[in-house]
């Protein structure tokens, strides 16, 4: 590795993997060989629109789709094949990086076909059933099967319920495989999570459910598991006799734009952000190496995590969260609304935009290190890292840096930082002490900083297109497992619960394009830690 310095950073360069099968394979995707039928439940919505059938797309420019397959889409609205294939091409041709030379005979377009039905009706889901036999006799498809759910969760059970009902799904032993993959929300709190998973696992084996979180698809999510335990000099310091803490930042500048503010005001932050990304977040950063990297030993590890989060108390919810609401502010001139003025949010509402978190998680490796998560709506700045802040040295030596007139900064030069950025801006930056030039013994911290962008000069797969691709070859290693999501709900719920019977908070508390709640600050004392600026990072 060599280092080049620009603006007072160290920028690390690399040698990208090799690519002509010379080197090791890496994160390199495989091809999914199987043959298959993908059927798109919600295939008119935005979620296939946007996400879904761009990523078949790209998978399938780039090689990675099995040579023979088919995608039918399942909607209400009535739609022939051909004006599916017209209303995808339009979608496609604002969503993918070639747009415009997107022609009607592109391979996806012209293996996409259109079933109108009703999800809550059986007899939708039988004539679906000859729909899908005919296309797969045409196609010599051997019945091999995706079926992914993209669509509001109280459809979850009916469909999965009428998809057996039909045969369409077939047993876990059959030759031809059955792969259900459901969107989030799973559940809204411990027992609705519990009730589907019940009636889900009652007609399909855990082994064909794949419960996604998009989150677990981006590049620099995967490359925290590859960071921490492919690296010898990094991994040996993370426990609790080096770490001072670790801080999980999912922020956004976005409110309730659109219809969104309707469907939020039944969530919050705490269900749409903490419950899934956040804690898949925590996880991989605590998490112990799994035996193999294979679905069920890097889950294991994560379920361990999510039970060494005990459930809070009254008394350990009112010390340990901090619940936010942006109000009314202004951006370049202009008025912003407050979130109780947007559209579809009661004027007394007491739905969260901002939570902030100190944990602890009882095990041997991070006993007494604060965890702190924070994520929220209308923030500074648009960004998701994970900082770790390593220990002091037992004895400083250089006592320069106290007389810094910064308290904070001072602070921070004493301490070596790690942050893994998810976005924007993928990479990882290392801070670290340097001797100022000059006669006087005075450091100065430097950063050295590693850019995905710069390092591998390439297009990284998006989320949806490493998820669907590890769905058609069977990896279930970055969708999350029932114990996991039950571990989840049980820890976020006790937090739900002890919102319930404290006083209401006094919203809003906090201006729009800001850090969030001062009140946050309340979570670091009895620490040494500060806060991530979020406008620096």
């Amino acid at each position: 590795m060599t280092g080049s310095e620009s603006g007072g950073r160290l920028l690390a360069s690399v040698a990208p993997s090799r690519g002509d099968g010379g080197g090791e394979p890496g994160l390199e995707l495989i091809r999914a060989k199987d043959p298959v039928t993908v059927v798109i439940f919600g295939a008119s919505g935005d979620l296939a629109k946007r996400k879904l059938l761009p990523a078949l797309y790209h998978l399938q420019a780039a090689g990675y789709l099995p040579e023979r397959y088919a995608v039918i889409g399942f909607s209400r609205t009535p739609m022939s094949d051909a004006m599916y294939r017209e209303c995808m091409h339009k979608a496609l041709a604002e969503q993918i990086h070639d747009g415009a030379a997107l022609d009607a005979g592109d391979p996806l377009l012209t293996s996409l076909y259109y079933h109108a039905g009703d999800a809550d009706k059986l007899a939708s889901f039988q004539a679906l059933k000859e729909t899908i036999e005919e296309i797969e006799r045409e196609r010599s498809l051997p019945g091999n099967r995706i079926f992914y759910l993209s669509v509001a969760p109280e459809f979850f059970t009916v469909i999965v319920q009428n998809l057996v009902a039909a045969g369409l799904v077939r047993d876990k032993n059959d030759p031809a495989w059955s792969r259900v993959i459901i969107e989030k929300p799973f559940g809204r709190d411990l027992d609705s999570a519990r009730a589907l998973n019940a009636a889900v696992t009652k007609v399909l084996d855990e082994s064909q459910i794949y419960r996604i979180d998009h989150y677990l698809g981006k590049e620099t999510v995967q490359n925290i598991l590859s960071f921490r335990f492919g690296n010898s000099i990094f991994e040996p310091l993370f426990n609790q006799k080096y770490v001072d803490n670790v801080q999980v930042t999912v922020a956004e500048t976005l409110g309730m734009e659109g219809r969104r503010g309707a469907y939020y005001d039944t969530a919050g932050t705490m269900r749409d952000m903490v419950q899934n990304h956040m804690l898949q977040l925590l996880c991989l950063i605590a998490m112990e190496p799994p035996s193999a990297l294979e679905a069920r030993s890097i889950r294991d590890e994560k379920v361990k995590v999510l039970r060494a989060l005990e459930p809070l108390t009254r008394k350990q919810v009112a010390v340990s969260t901090v619940r936010g609401q942006y109000g009314v502010g202004e951006q370049n001139g202009q008025g912003v609304k407050g979130y109780r003025q947007e559209e579809g949010v009661g004027p007394k509402s007491t739905t969260e935009t901002y939570v902030a978190l100190r944990l602890k998680i009882d095990n041997w490796r991070w006993a007494g290190v604060p965890f702190l998560l924070r994520s929220g709506k209308r923030l500074a700045k648009r960004v998701s890292e994970i900082a770790v802040t390593f220990k002091q040295p037992p004895m400083r030596l250089f006592r320069p840096f106290d007389e810094l007139d910064d308290e904070v900064a001072a602070a921070r030069a004493n301490s070596n930082l790690l942050v893994l950025r998810i976005q924007p801006d993928e990479g990882i930056s290392l801070s670290f002490a340097c001797k100022r030039p000059g006669i006087k013994v005075q450091l100065d911290e430097v950063n050295m900083d590693f850019f995905y962008g710069r390092a591998f000069q390439q297009r990284s797969p998006e989320a949806y297109e490493r998820l669907l691709l590890d769905a058609l070859r069977g990896d279930a290693s970055l969708f999350t497992r029932s114990d996991e999501v039950d571990c989840a709900w049980r820890f976020v719920s006790s937090i739900h619960q002890g919102w319930a019977s404290l006083p209401p908070p006094q919203f809003p508390n906090y201006y729009p394009f800001t850090d969030g709640p001062d009140e946050a600050n309340r979570l670091l004392e009895g620490t040494e830690a500060r806060w991530r600026s979020l406008a620096e990072m």
